[in-house]
Protein backbone atom coordinates (compact mmCIF):
# COMPACT_ATOMS: atom_id res chain seq x y z
CA UNK A 1 0.00 0.00 0.00
CA UNK A 2 1.36 3.32 -1.06
CA UNK A 3 2.26 6.05 1.17
CA UNK A 4 0.55 9.21 0.64
CA UNK A 5 0.12 12.81 2.84
CA UNK A 6 -3.49 13.87 2.72
CA UNK A 7 -3.76 17.62 4.17
CA UNK A 8 -7.27 18.01 3.13
CA UNK A 9 -9.19 20.48 4.85
CA UNK A 10 -6.02 22.26 6.81
CA UNK A 11 -5.26 25.41 6.92
CA UNK A 12 -1.27 26.28 6.36
CA UNK A 13 0.09 29.88 7.22
CA UNK A 14 3.16 30.17 5.43
CA UNK A 15 5.44 33.67 5.51
CA UNK A 16 7.41 34.89 2.95
CA UNK A 17 5.49 33.33 -0.38
CA UNK A 18 5.82 35.15 -2.95
CA UNK A 19 9.23 33.72 -4.56
CA UNK A 20 12.01 30.90 -3.08
CA UNK A 21 11.32 28.60 -0.81
CA UNK A 22 8.07 29.66 0.79
CA UNK A 23 6.46 29.86 -2.45
CA UNK A 24 7.44 26.00 -2.99
CA UNK A 25 6.39 25.35 0.57
CA UNK A 26 2.98 26.77 0.11
CA UNK A 27 2.94 24.95 -3.56
CA UNK A 28 3.28 22.04 -2.01
CA UNK A 29 1.13 22.11 1.33
CA UNK A 30 -1.52 23.20 -1.06
CA UNK A 31 -0.98 19.64 -3.38
CA UNK A 32 -1.25 18.18 -0.16
CA UNK A 33 -4.81 19.58 0.24
CA UNK A 34 -4.28 22.90 2.12
CA UNK A 35 -5.53 26.16 2.12
CA UNK A 36 -2.69 28.91 2.50
CA UNK A 37 -2.45 32.54 3.90
CA UNK A 38 0.69 33.68 3.04
CA UNK A 39 2.57 37.03 3.12
CA UNK A 40 5.20 39.32 1.77
CA UNK A 41 6.48 42.42 1.37
CA UNK A 42 5.16 42.41 -2.20
CA UNK A 43 2.16 45.03 -3.13
CA UNK A 44 -1.17 43.30 -3.41
CA UNK A 45 -0.82 43.85 -6.96
CA UNK A 46 2.48 43.25 -7.89
CA UNK A 47 3.19 40.46 -10.20
CA UNK A 48 4.71 38.18 -7.46
CA UNK A 49 1.92 38.45 -5.06
CA UNK A 50 -0.67 37.70 -7.99
CA UNK A 51 1.64 34.69 -9.36
CA UNK A 52 1.36 33.52 -5.64
CA UNK A 53 -2.15 33.71 -5.11
CA UNK A 54 -2.45 32.02 -9.01
CA UNK A 55 -0.88 28.96 -8.06
CA UNK A 56 -2.82 28.10 -5.24
CA UNK A 57 -6.13 29.08 -6.93
CA UNK A 58 -5.23 26.96 -9.59
CA UNK A 59 -4.82 23.77 -7.34
CA UNK A 60 -8.25 24.39 -6.09
CA UNK A 61 -7.22 25.64 -2.73
CA UNK A 62 -8.61 28.83 -0.93
CA UNK A 63 -5.61 31.44 -0.52
CA UNK A 64 -5.55 34.62 1.59
CA UNK A 65 -2.41 36.97 0.77
CA UNK A 66 -1.10 39.87 3.17
CA UNK A 67 1.27 42.51 2.50
CA UNK A 68 3.13 43.59 5.15
CA UNK A 69 6.54 43.88 6.85
CA UNK A 70 6.56 40.88 9.25
CA UNK A 71 9.87 42.33 11.17
CA UNK A 72 7.89 44.63 12.78
CA UNK A 73 6.38 43.79 16.23
CA UNK A 74 2.61 44.30 15.53
CA UNK A 75 2.74 42.89 11.93
CA UNK A 76 2.91 39.00 13.19
CA UNK A 77 -0.61 38.95 15.39
CA UNK A 78 -2.10 41.31 12.44
CA UNK A 79 -1.32 38.29 9.68
CA UNK A 80 -2.54 35.70 12.14
CA UNK A 81 -6.14 37.03 13.04
CA UNK A 82 -6.57 38.03 9.11
CA UNK A 83 -6.02 34.93 8.63
CA UNK A 84 -8.35 33.08 10.83
CA UNK A 85 -11.06 35.60 10.44
CA UNK A 86 -10.75 34.80 6.52
CA UNK A 87 -10.20 31.00 6.29
CA UNK A 88 -11.71 30.17 9.89
CA UNK A 89 -8.90 28.20 11.51
CA UNK A 90 -4.71 27.54 11.45
CA UNK A 91 -3.66 24.10 11.48
CA UNK A 92 0.26 24.68 10.83
CA UNK A 93 2.62 27.66 10.39
CA UNK A 94 5.37 28.04 8.61
CA UNK A 95 7.47 30.25 9.52
CA UNK A 96 9.82 31.07 6.11
CA UNK A 97 10.36 34.76 5.79
CA UNK A 98 14.10 35.75 5.91
CA UNK A 99 16.86 37.08 4.37
CA UNK A 100 20.86 36.88 4.39
CA UNK A 101 22.47 39.84 6.02
CA UNK A 102 26.40 39.09 5.15
CA UNK A 103 27.74 41.94 6.43
CA UNK A 104 30.83 39.93 8.99
CA UNK A 105 31.64 40.83 12.85
CA UNK A 106 33.24 44.47 12.06
CA UNK A 107 31.04 45.37 9.15
CA UNK A 108 27.98 45.19 10.97
CA UNK A 109 26.19 48.42 12.26
CA UNK A 110 23.69 48.27 14.87
CA UNK A 111 20.93 48.88 13.04
CA UNK A 112 21.85 46.25 10.77
CA UNK A 113 22.36 43.65 13.73
CA UNK A 114 18.56 44.94 14.78
CA UNK A 115 17.34 44.61 11.01
CA UNK A 116 18.94 41.23 11.00
CA UNK A 117 17.84 40.13 14.22
CA UNK A 118 14.08 41.87 14.08
CA UNK A 119 13.81 39.58 10.79
CA UNK A 120 15.62 36.05 10.97
CA UNK A 121 15.04 35.40 14.89
CA UNK A 122 12.58 37.93 16.85
CA UNK A 123 9.84 37.81 13.90
CA UNK A 124 9.74 33.71 14.17
CA UNK A 125 9.00 34.05 18.22
CA UNK A 126 6.41 36.51 17.46
CA UNK A 127 4.70 34.57 14.98
CA UNK A 128 4.56 31.71 17.52
CA UNK A 129 3.14 33.86 20.12
CA UNK A 130 0.22 34.83 17.84
CA UNK A 131 -0.62 31.78 16.11
CA UNK A 132 -0.48 29.60 19.86
CA UNK A 133 -4.03 30.11 20.50
CA UNK A 134 -4.97 29.11 16.63
CA UNK A 135 -2.44 26.39 16.75
CA UNK A 136 -4.35 24.83 20.16
CA UNK A 137 -7.63 24.69 18.56
CA UNK A 138 -6.41 22.75 15.35
CA UNK A 139 -5.96 19.48 13.95
CA UNK A 140 -2.23 17.95 14.80
CA UNK A 141 -0.94 21.51 15.08
CA UNK A 142 2.41 21.81 14.43
CA UNK A 143 4.77 25.10 14.27
CA UNK A 144 7.87 24.97 11.59
CA UNK A 145 10.51 27.41 11.85
CA UNK A 146 13.03 27.85 8.56
CA UNK A 147 16.32 27.49 9.54
CA UNK A 148 19.89 27.32 8.06
CA UNK A 149 22.93 24.82 7.45
CA UNK A 150 24.69 28.02 8.44
CA UNK A 151 23.23 27.27 12.34
CA UNK A 152 25.99 24.95 12.03
CA UNK A 153 28.88 25.66 9.95
CA UNK A 154 29.50 28.83 8.41
CA UNK A 155 31.60 30.75 6.22
CA UNK A 156 33.74 34.05 7.12
CA UNK A 157 31.49 37.09 6.53
CA UNK A 158 27.95 35.54 6.83
CA UNK A 159 27.60 37.37 10.25
CA UNK A 160 24.65 38.15 11.55
CA UNK A 161 22.70 35.65 9.39
CA UNK A 162 24.54 32.77 11.09
CA UNK A 163 24.05 33.69 14.43
CA UNK A 164 20.24 34.48 13.95
CA UNK A 165 19.52 31.33 12.58
CA UNK A 166 21.43 29.19 15.43
CA UNK A 167 19.22 31.26 17.86
CA UNK A 168 16.18 29.15 16.28
CA UNK A 169 17.61 25.74 16.73
CA UNK A 170 17.10 26.78 20.55
CA UNK A 171 13.60 28.47 19.90
CA UNK A 172 12.39 25.35 18.34
CA UNK A 173 13.36 23.66 21.59
CA UNK A 174 11.86 25.69 23.81
CA UNK A 175 8.75 25.85 21.83
CA UNK A 176 8.60 22.08 21.83
CA UNK A 177 9.37 21.92 25.62
CA UNK A 178 6.88 24.63 26.69
CA UNK A 179 3.77 23.83 24.05
CA UNK A 180 4.30 20.05 23.75
CA UNK A 181 2.23 17.74 23.83
CA UNK A 182 -0.37 19.93 22.65
CA UNK A 183 1.65 21.47 19.94
CA UNK A 184 4.90 20.06 18.20
CA UNK A 185 7.96 22.51 17.06
CA UNK A 186 10.32 21.51 14.50
CA UNK A 187 13.03 23.51 12.64
CA UNK A 188 14.37 22.93 8.93
CA UNK A 189 17.62 23.79 7.99
CA UNK A 190 17.93 23.91 4.30
CA UNK A 191 21.41 24.01 2.78
CA UNK A 192 21.57 25.70 -0.95
CA UNK A 193 18.77 25.68 -2.64
CA UNK A 194 18.17 27.39 -6.32
CA UNK A 195 15.89 30.60 -5.69
CA UNK A 196 16.32 33.81 -6.86
CA UNK A 197 18.45 34.56 -3.74
CA UNK A 198 20.63 32.14 -5.19
CA UNK A 199 21.11 33.27 -8.40
CA UNK A 200 21.60 36.63 -7.42
CA UNK A 201 24.48 35.15 -5.08
CA UNK A 202 25.90 33.30 -8.45
CA UNK A 203 25.77 36.74 -10.13
CA UNK A 204 27.92 38.55 -7.67
CA UNK A 205 30.99 36.31 -9.90
CA UNK A 206 32.95 36.44 -12.75
CA UNK A 207 31.42 33.27 -14.28
CA UNK A 208 27.91 32.66 -12.67
CA UNK A 209 28.05 29.39 -14.28
CA UNK A 210 31.56 28.07 -13.35
CA UNK A 211 30.89 29.41 -9.85
CA UNK A 212 27.27 27.10 -9.71
CA UNK A 213 28.60 23.82 -11.05
CA UNK A 214 31.43 24.25 -8.14
CA UNK A 215 28.91 24.76 -5.98
CA UNK A 216 26.87 21.95 -7.12
CA UNK A 217 30.04 19.73 -7.38
CA UNK A 218 30.53 19.91 -3.53
CA UNK A 219 27.40 18.14 -2.66
CA UNK A 220 27.13 14.47 -2.79
CA UNK A 221 24.15 14.28 -4.01
CA UNK A 222 25.64 16.21 -7.15
CA UNK A 223 23.23 19.03 -7.70
CA UNK A 224 21.57 21.58 -5.13
CA UNK A 225 18.34 21.65 -3.78
CA UNK A 226 14.58 22.91 -4.98
CA UNK A 227 12.06 24.82 -2.87
CA UNK A 228 9.46 21.94 -3.53
CA UNK A 229 11.78 19.58 -1.83
CA UNK A 230 12.06 21.77 1.21
CA UNK A 231 7.84 21.93 0.54
CA UNK A 232 7.57 18.22 0.80
CA UNK A 233 9.25 17.96 4.19
CA UNK A 234 7.16 20.07 5.43
CA UNK A 235 4.43 18.75 4.40
CA UNK A 236 5.55 15.15 5.70
CA UNK A 237 6.54 16.84 9.22
CA UNK A 238 2.45 18.02 9.13
CA UNK A 239 1.35 14.80 8.74
CA UNK A 240 0.34 11.81 10.99
CA UNK A 241 3.79 10.00 9.67
CA UNK A 242 5.62 12.77 11.79
CA UNK A 243 3.65 12.73 15.31
CA UNK A 244 6.73 11.49 16.72
CA UNK A 245 8.87 14.36 15.53
CA UNK A 246 9.32 17.27 17.67
CA UNK A 247 11.85 19.74 19.03
CA UNK A 248 14.45 19.28 16.69
CA UNK A 249 16.22 20.61 13.70
CA UNK A 250 16.54 18.52 10.30
CA UNK A 251 19.40 19.85 8.20
CA UNK A 252 18.50 19.23 4.40
CA UNK A 253 22.03 19.85 2.27
CA UNK A 254 22.72 17.10 0.16
CA UNK A 255 24.79 15.90 2.41
CA UNK A 256 27.43 19.19 2.02
CA UNK A 257 27.94 19.26 5.75
CA UNK A 258 29.49 15.24 5.65
CA UNK A 259 32.83 17.17 4.27
CA UNK A 260 35.14 19.96 4.94
CA UNK A 261 35.06 22.95 2.71
CA UNK A 262 34.07 23.60 -0.46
Amino acid sequence: MALAIDLSGRVALVTGTTDGIGLGVARVLAEAGCDIAGCSRSDPDSERAINFQSAIRDLGRRVVYDAIDISTPEAPARFVENAATQLGRIDLVVSNAGRNIFDGIDGTSEQRWRDCIDLDLASHWRLAKAARPHLARGESPVFIIMGSNHAFSTLPGCFPYNVAKAGLVAMAQSLALEWGPTIRAVCVAPGFIDTPGGDAWFGTFDDPEAKRREVEAAHPVGRIGTPEEIGGLCAFLASGYAAFISGTTILVDGGHASHMGW
